[in-house]
């Protein structure tokens, strides 16, 4: 049974508070009470809410306590830790998410209107002001923690919530996708970063050897946490090629295992380095990443990131007139579409061509520190 009741606010104006109770066999089984200005607003919530309530289960889902995001978030981040941990960047945004109001939205609750409101509210000075594409980033990240709600751990999570929002978005006009970045570094920016490195390898011979790290970047385009990862026995030496496993692809990582191609220059790094450890490059992911930054930032090298090295390679195989399959078969791309946007470089040639810094970074020494990866 239902009952809407009258009560005077403080300012004169008059609210009403709809109250549904439900009974089995004498005894109150669901109880459920919302308020509004409007007394017709009132009764049609009663109406609503009393179809709703009468299909069968219906009592049991909403006397269910629902998971919030941030339970989810949590779960996501453990299940994950198990098989691999996750990026500094998608942890740090999920944790950031799960500390937001939106972080206490249960399971049932989540629809695209409420996914909506809260990239509008990303964007909103409130929210931090970011731009559409961080607001894109937000709803890429804990999409991959809705995606497996349902089907994981049973949480009433619509799986329609997330597309939806993003149709909504795209028809108010918010661009969300990630901008995609053309810098590369030039060959001024390199001299400067790799006699940073030398000076680096002369004081601290056991230091992670950037100049090796840089170069087989630049030449294999190969990412950061993927040349750390190399292992000596996936190195196929007759076919001149590496398996670089659990590669970053949309939608799968672990498992995805590829091999590819190592053009000439990066054969030649990639065999200057001792085998002294299971890995080529026993480095960790991270102490590259600060290295590199802590470099960029004391030569005042602006917007420079490792990952644009990996760019810069790609470009350079088309600039040396390498075609689609055959430079995926470098870069690991399975979707040939993302490489076209790189095919007006076509025939430009070679600019690394008689580059003084490759003999160099061959020749480099290297002394790997006592302790397993630095």
């Amino acid at each position: 049974m239902a009952t809407i009741r009258a009560r005077k606010r403080t300012d004169g104006s008059v609210s009403y508070t709809a109250q549904i109770r439900l009974f089995r066999d004498g005894a109150q089984v669901y109880q459920e009470s919302q308020t509004f200005a409007r007394k017709q607003a009132a009764q049609a919530w009663v109406r609503r809410r009393e179809a709703e309530l009468d299909q069968p289960g219906a009592i049991e889902r909403a006397n269910r306590k629902g998971v919030t995001v941030q339970d989810m978030i949590k779960q996501y981040l453990d299940e994950m830790e198990k098989v691999r941990p996750l990026g500094k960047t998608k942890e740090a945004t999920l944790n950031a998410i799960a500390a937001t109001e939106f972080g206490q939205t249960v399971d049932s609750a989540i629809n695209s209107q409420r996914l909506v409101d809260f990239a509008l509210w990303r964007m909103s000075k409130e929210g931090g002001g970011v731009q559409p594409q961080t607001a894109g980033n937000d709803l890429a990240h804990l999409g991959a923690v809705l995606s497996i709600a349902r089907p994981a751990w049973g949480y009433e999570v619509d799986i329609h919530a997330m597309a939806d929002a993003r149709k909504v978005l795209r028809k108010l006009g918010y661009n969300m996708k990630s901008r995609e970045r053309d810098r590369r570094p030039t060959k001024d920016e390199l001299d400067k970063v790799l006699e940073h490195f030398v000076g680096i390898q002369q004081r601290r011979p056991s230091s992670i050897n950037m100049l090796k790290v840089t170069g087989f970047a630049l030449f294999s385009t190969r990412r950061q946490d993927e040349i750390g990862r190399m292992l000596w026995e996936d190195v196929d030496e007759e076919r001149q090629r590496v398996m670089v496993r659990d590669m970053k692809n949309p939608g799968q990582k672990i498992g995805n295992d590829v091999w590819c191609h190592l053009p000439d220059e990066a054969w030649r790094i990639l065999r200057s380095m001792p085998k002294e450890r299971a890995e080529i490059f026993p480095y960790n992911s991270s102490s590259i990443a600060t290295a590199w930054a802590k470099a960029c930032k004391f030569l005042m090298i602006e917007d420079l990131h490792f990952h644009d090295l990996r760019h810069d390679g790609v470009s350079r195989l088309f600039e040396m007139d390498w075609d689609i399959p055959r430079v995926a078969s470098v870069s690991g791309h399975r979707d040939w579409n993302s490489l076209r946007r790189y095919t007006h470089l076509r025939g430009r040639g070679d600019h690394y061509a008689e580059w003084p810094w490759l003999e160099r970074i061959i020749q480099a020494p290297v002394k790997l520190g006592a302790w397993g990866k630095q």
